[in-house]
């Protein structure tokens, strides 16, 4: 009515799937768990699981205590609990994070702060490759970082 922009894009759905991106705002507290088919967006605290299929967003006011599950992830705010995303994971400066990680893809800028263990999954072998994948030693498989 005052702007011209559809309900859709000031809510932020996706046309081509029909999902929209959900947010708990600065602000907001929760208990308890979340599932989404579509993006999430977290600035407020959060306190419980997210299964999310699509992308977990935690602000830099973001607050999460709990486990964490998506198909990407960017943490920015304070997550305590397990994260496991099936692609890429990115520990944004200023980020704090206490807790076990699993990815496929890990990308930690300077001045993030992560205590845990992380998992890197690895990808399957392309079915037309030839050459058999490299051994990797039993203690290359398993990484724990302390940073701080």
């Amino acid at each position: 009515m005052f702007n011209g922009k559809s309900k859709s894009d000031v809510l932020g759905e996706n046309p081509s799937t029909g999902t929209s991106t959900s947010l708990i705002g600065a602000g907001t507290s929760m208990k308890g768990d979340i599932t989404s088919n579509g993006d999430l967006r977290i600035d407020g605290n959060l306190v419980g699981n997210i299964n999310c299929s699509a992308k977990v967003v935690i602000g830099a006011n973001g607050v999460v205590q709990g486990d964490i599950n998506g198909q990407t992830a960017d943490i920015m705010g304070k997550v305590t609990g397990t994260i496991k995303v099936k692609d890429l994971l990115q520990l944004k400066g200023g980020s704090n994070v206490n807790g076990n990680i699993q990815a496929a893809k890990l990308q930690i800028e300077p001045t993030a702060n992560f205590n845990g263990e992380c998992h890197m999954a690895s990808q399957p072998a392309a079915a037309t490759s030839s050459k058999p994948a490299p051994e990797i030693s039993k203690e290359l498989k398993h990484a724990t970082i302390a940073a701080g």
